[in-house]
């Protein structure tokens, strides 16, 4: 394998005319000489590690038919000049980090056939000259930034085979004549757009169509029957869009004999499944989740015998499982959750010899759970949460030694848990809270080592926790919570270095709470209601009472001040000495405990930070709040982070310092701030953050030195609300952020907004819509619920972006002097909005003599509508997020288009 740089003097070999230099390890940038490779016909560059732009001189090369530069980190935007090379044949540019527009210039391409520019960060609408390249077999454009709609030429490439255009920014409608002119297309990837209108009929005209995807955009109407004409079809995958149907077209579906894969989920189709699903013989996967269907699951799906995965959860479905389940002998994945299925277990399950996951959980099913689930070997994930199911759990169940995932919670199971469960050897998570087992938990429980996720909360359970307990070192979550245990709380618990959520309230248990390892961080609540208990105030239990072991901690903890006193006294030499010695053999001072997240391996200890941050010197703040204080740091390897520091001495830091911790460890979105690490001790917390060079949205708004302009100011706003969507929907319970403003959200390199400061953030659980605090944010920018009554939900988090909105682009603060008495910032848009617009907008945006101002303005009245809908004093008309961010991005759309 070749390494370094593409040479430079590779310009001598004047007659090359092939270079193949692909899957090496060469680095640097693509040199300007290659241009002087007159009777070059193939280059290929592929899989290396080049990084810089292309150079213009690659223009020159009118003899090359083929181009593969794929898989590098090439940026900067497409040389105009390669749209010189009327020769090309094959073009491959993909997976690199190219920007910037598709030229035009791309139409003079015309003996184009392989054109790939998927995976890299292009923009703008998709040119119409496209349609030129009449050549073509292979347009993968996807995972983009393309925007606009779909220019009809390419609908009329009659040598195109494959169209991909998935996760990009396209709108507009299909056209009514899209089967009239792609008579050898087999495979259109649209998915993760955002396509509106209906799906057009005349799409069954395309006879050789193998894949159709549609996920994720907009289309309304029915399914088009004629879909059943497809008779090569083998994927069809309308997953994620607003089609209303009958089911009709599943009836002639079973034309198409190839098809293997149909994925209905999340259309409100509000239908009962027809009895001609079984007619589709050919099926191997039927997903048909949150689709609202209604009715019994049909007992013909016994002919669909090639089925591996029915997936039908979070749907109206009633009835009882039927009994011809039994013929799906190829079954490994089955979804019946969250419907109303009644009835008892349906013991047909045990005949599928292939079963992998089983998920029954949020019915209505009730008796025991039969034996014979312990002899299917296959099993791999078990979810019967959520039922009714009574009796003891049968001793069969803990054969399953394969098992991965367990989970029987809330149910009314009961019984003791027997020494056998110790045969769960593989086991990542089992879950038995909320059932009414009784006894002691059997030390066995110790010897799974895998298990990664262990809750036996709000059941009966009595007795200590088992000392092996500290031998289960993947243990991430433990929850005992409303039992009736005693005991001591075991010290080998200390040895958990990856549990990071424990929770024994509720129960009986008394001695010292254990201070090492992982303890540091659990805030009081996890040990609240057990009145025997005792350790660190801060836990909100009492002192222990004084013993010998103490008497020995304080002899070390003064022998420790006089070697530390001593240590300082030598000044900066021993210093250094130590500070090396620790970082040479890995130690750090004993009175100190990091505790670093699962996203990085990488620990800190505070001499790092101190290194990092010179001292916490003034120099380096970048800011500063009731919380504490930020300071910019450089660590040993060179990244620069963002350090905050907390204030130890302000009552609830160790709660907010906890929940920051929670949040930022679990959630993960592209703009919310990423957590590096952490440091913690008894006198000291801190957290190390991405650092983000452009600070805050709040400092370059109200900026002397800088204006943000119209666009950075909308995909900054775009950016704050795909973030608040995520946490309102994308997690997998509701997030609210509570403290939303400008100063809470920080801007990369690139101007990326990410949402940041999760210290009064709420958890909801899945069953709640709102709660209730007694932790207030910042005047101004909170819903009238919250700061009248301390109610919170997705909704208030809504009022505070619409806030936020209205400040962005008129450049006031809700507490601006000029706000008294019933006037505020949505007041005084609102009475603007119809005729004063220009008015009330900041300044610097737009000027009189702007190209297309009227447009502009009308795009900014759309913005201030939209902060309108979100800051309604009624929270029930506020729009929620998912709208939000649909509605924001068609308003950049239009407002790109006027630049």
């Amino acid at each position: 394998m070749l390494s370094g740089e593409v040479p430079r003097n590779i310009s001598e070999c004047s007659e090359l005319q092939l270079l193949m230099l692909f899957q090496n390890n060469f680095v640097g940038t693509i040199p300007r000489e290659i241009g002087n490779l007159q009777l070059l016909q193939h280059l290929d560059l592929a899989d290396n590690t080049l990084k810089g732009t292309i150079p213009d001189e690659i223009g020159h090369l009118y003899n090359l038919k083929n181009i593969f530069m794929d898989k590098n980190y090439l940026t900067g935007s497409i040389p105009l000049t390669l749209f010189n090379i009327s020769s090309l044949e094959m073009l491959y540019m993909n997976d690199n980090k190219l920007e910037g527009p598709l030229p035009r210039q791309v139409g003079n391409l015309t003996m184009l056939a392989w054109f790939d520019l998927s995976n890299n960060y292009l923009a703008g609408v998709i040119p119409h000259e496209v349609g030129n390249l009449q050549e073509l077999t292979d347009l993968p454009l996807s995972y983009n930034e393309f925007s606009g709609s779909i220019p009809i030429g390419i609908f009329n490439i009659s040598s195109l085979v494959t169209i991909g255009l998935t996760e990009n920014h396209i709108s507009g409608n299909l056209p009514s004549t899209i089967g009239n002119g792609l008579p050898n297309v087999e495979k259109i990837f649209l998915g993760g757009n955002n396509i509106n209108g209906v799906l057009p009929g005349s799409i069954s005209n395309l006879s050789k169509l193998t894949f159709l995807e549609l996920f994720s955009n907009e289309f309304t109407g029915s399914i088009p029957d004629s879909l059943g004409n497809l008779r090569q079809l083998e994927l069809l995958n309308l997953y994620g869009n607003s089609f209303t149907s009958e089911l009709s077209f599943i009836t002639p579906l079973a034309n198409c004999k190839h098809l293997r894969i149909l994925i209905l989920s999340f259309n409100p189709l509000n239908a009962m499944l027809p009895r001609s699903i079984g007619n589709i013989s050919s099926l191997q996967s039927f997903i048909a989740v949150g689709c609202n269907l209604k009715g019994n699951v049909p007992s013909e799906i016994r002919n669909m015998r090639n089925l591996s995965t029915l997936s039908l959860g979070g749907n109206n479905l009633t009835g009882i499982a039927p009994t011809t389940l039994s013929s799906l002998k190829n079954l490994q994945r089955l979804f019946l959750d969250a419907n109303r299925i009644t009835g008892p277990f349906p013991i047909v399950l045990c005949e599928l010899p292939n079963l992998g996951i089983l998920s029954l959980s949020q019915n209505k099913i009730w008796g025991h759970i039969p034996s014979c689930l312990g002899n299917m070997t296959s099993l791999r994930e078990v979810y019967l949460d959520s039922n009714n199911f009574t009796a003891s759990i049968p001793s069969s169940l803990w054969n399953l030694k394969d098992i991965l995932k367990m989970n029987l919670s809330s149910n009314s199971v009961n019984g003791s848990l027997p020494l056998e469960v110790g045969n769960l050897k593989a086991a990542l998570l089992l879950d038995l809270s909320r059932n009414q087992i009784s006894g002691n938990i059997p030390s066995t429980l110790g010897g799974l080592q895998k298990l990664t996720q262990l809750s036996l909360a709000h059941n009966g359970i009595e007795g200590s926790i088992p000392e092996t307990f500290g031998e289960l070192l993947s243990l991430e979550t433990l929850d005992l919570s409303y039992n009736k245990m005693s005991g001591v709380i075991p010290k080998s618990l200390e040895a958990l270095k990856q549990l990071n959520s424990f929770n024994v309230s509720f129960n009986r248990l008394h001695g010292e709470i254990p201070s090492e390892g992982p303890f540091l961080n659990f805030p009081y609540q996890s040990f609240m209601s057990n009145k025997g208990l005792c350790g660190n105030p801060q836990k909100h239990v009492p002192a222990c009472p004084y013993s010998k072991n103490q008497s020995k901690s304080k002899k070390r903890n003064l022998i420790w001040i006089i070697v530390a006193s001593s240590v300082v006294s030598v000044i900066g030499l021993a210093s250094a000495i130590v500070f090396m010695l620790m970082r040479r053999r890995g130690k750090t001072n004993n009175a100190e405990v990091e505790w670093s997240p699962e996203v990085s391996p990488q620990r800190i200890s505070y001499y790092e930070l101190q290194r990092a941050t010179q001292g916490f010197d003034e120099n380096n703040l970048l800011g500063s709040g009731s919380f504490g204080s930020v300071y910019k740091g450089t660590l040993a390897d060179g990244m620069i982070v963002a350090v905050k520091v907390f204030n130890v001495q302000m009552e609830g830091t160790f709660q907010t310092f906890d929940r920051e911790c929670e949040m930022l460890r679990n959630l993960r979105h592209r703009n919310l701030t990423k957590i590096i690490s952490s440091c913690c001790n008894l006198d000291f917390k801190a957290l190390i953050l991405e650092y983000m060079p452009n600070e805050s949205l709040e400092k370059l708004l109200y900026s002397r030195d800088y204006c943000l302009h119209m666009m950075q100011r909308l995909n900054i706003m775009v950016d704050v609300a795909s973030a608040l969507e995520y946490l309102h929907h994308g997690y997998s319970v509701p997030v609210i952020h509570c403290d939303l403003k400008p100063s809470n959200v920080l801007l990369d390199n690139d101007m990326m907004g990410h949402l940041t400061d999760f210290g009064i953030a709420k958890l909801l659980t899945k069953e709640e819509s709102i709660a209730q605090t007694t932790t207030f944010a910042t005047i101004g920018y909170i819903a009238p619920e919250y700061g009248l009554e301390g109610i919170i939900s997705k909704r208030s988090d809504v009022y505070s972006f619409g806030i936020m909105l209205l400040e962005t682009f008129t450049k006031k603060k809700p507490s601006d002097e000029m706000f008294a008495g019933d006037l505020n910032l949505r007041r005084w848009v609102h009475n603007s909005l119809a005729d004063e617009l220009d008015q009330i907008i900041d300044a610097d945006l737009l000027t009189l003599d702007e190209e297309k101002l009227s447009q502009k303005l009308q795009c900014v009245s759309s913005i201030m509508e939209l902060a309108m809908k979100c800051t309604s004093s009624i929270p029930v008309e506020r729009m929620n997020m998912t709208d939000v961010v649909t509605t924001l991005k068609k308003i950049k759309q239009k407002l790109s288009s006027y630049y």
